[in-house]
């Protein structure tokens, strides 16, 4: 059956269009993942002990700082994903940083349940 723009076969056009992208996207994601946990992003902000602000991650990735402007991108997939959420720095302040969640702590490398 030929894929066209008319009637029922639209909507066949329309889920083909959605399980390439569908495709795409979860490929992006797993990139995505695999990046922060190459770059270290969760032990970082582990171990820095409360939400990090982005200009405090990207000083502590390592990497060269000229890709910096890719990091906040990457973190608002991780965050979509579940991975990161946002969160205050302290209770005075209106700044957020990112933070862990508790899928991400299965990925730290000190993590007795982790999976890396």
């Amino acid at each position: 059956m030929a894929l066209t723009h008319g009637g029922e076969k639209s909507t066949e056009l329309l889920n083909a269009q959605a399980h390439v992208w569908n495709h795409i996207f979860n490929f992006i994601n797993s990139m995505s993942l695999k990046c922060a946990v190459q770059l270290g992003i969760l032990d970082i902000i582990h171990k820095h002990g409360k939400p990090m602000t982005l200009a405090e991650l990207v000083e502590a990735l390592p990497m060269n700082k000229a890709k910096a402007q890719s990091v906040p991108r990457l973190m608002r997939i991780l965050i979509q994903m579940g991975f990161f959420m946002k969160a205050k720095i302290s209770k005075d302040e209106e700044e957020t940083g990112y933070w862990i969640t508790p899928a991400s702590r299965l990925l730290l490398k000190d993590e007795p349940l982790s999976f890396y």
